[in-house]
């Protein structure tokens, strides 16, 4: 039963022609970049999240001393 999903891809992609291929590739590479750049921008977006909190306790101990 575990085999049954990969066997149907498998004859899924044998009757598939060389522009249909093409496109399923295109299409697993777009999804992976779209995968990468959004993880990106969410490191991105904590990690100024981080440093503006960083620089409002270091803004906050300058006012203090």
């Amino acid at each position: 039963m575990k085999d049954s999903p990969k066997l149907a891809i498998l004859q899924s992609l044998d009757a598939m022609d060389k522009v249909q291929m093409e496109q399923v590739l295109l299409y697993i590479k777009d999804m992976l970049v779209r995968n990468e750049k959004i993880d990106y921008r969410n490191f991105k977006s904590e990690a100024m999240k981080e440093i503006r909190k960083a620089l409002r306790i270091e803004k906050k101990v300058e006012v203090k001393a």
